[in-house]
């Protein structure tokens, strides 16, 4: 027996009208051929893709702030006492 995978799938319903957090129907097809896209999914498909891109962090949060051991250990690692400009030790 062949089990076969439903796709995920999401029902969009849209709205009358364009609002601030919605869209119409018509608007979405106008958006497709303004796109050159074939269907409306694919215009779906890119408008998340780009609110995603711009909402959603593109990388993991670091652990915050560094602890005084971390500080201590940085200018332990580094030498001190030779202060010198960018300038200076470019030329």
């Amino acid at each position: 027996m062949t089990t076969t995978t439903k796709p995920d799938q999401l029902l969009l319903r849209f709205r009358q009208t364009d609002t601030q957090n919605g869209i119409s129907r018509s608007t979405v097809g106008k958006l497709a051929e303004f796109l050159g896209f074939t269907g409306e999914t694919q215009v779906i498909h890119y408008a998340l893709r780009k609110l995603a891109k711009e909402v959603l962090p593109a990388y993991e949060a670091d652990d915050g702030e560094l602890t005084t051991a971390q500080l201590a250990a940085i200018r332990k690692a580094t030498p001190q006492g030779h202060a010198k400009s960018v300038k200076s030790s470019l030329f």
